[in-house]
């Protein structure tokens, strides 16, 4: 992958993953479609979703650091 593509999905990834952590977005959207029952095994997937998109941001600065 190239580093300006790594980047963005990693920024895109952070960002999407954030809103649905810390807003009630994905709650909401799941009570509306009926899966409201897997909302308390939300944090089990969103937290390391979460570290391995800044994980992935990180690694794609210091690359695109490092080739400059």
């Amino acid at each position: 992958m190239k580093d300006g593509k790594l980047l963005k999905t990693g920024i895109v990834g952070t960002v999407v993953t954030a809103v649905c952590c810390f807003t009630p977005a994905l709650v909401i959207l799941m009570g509306l479609i009926g899966l409201s029952a897997w909302t308390g095994m939300l944090d089990m997937v969103l937290f390391p979703l979460l570290g391995l998109f800044l994980a992935i941001m990180v690694f794609a600065i210091l690359r695109k650091k490092k080739a400059a």
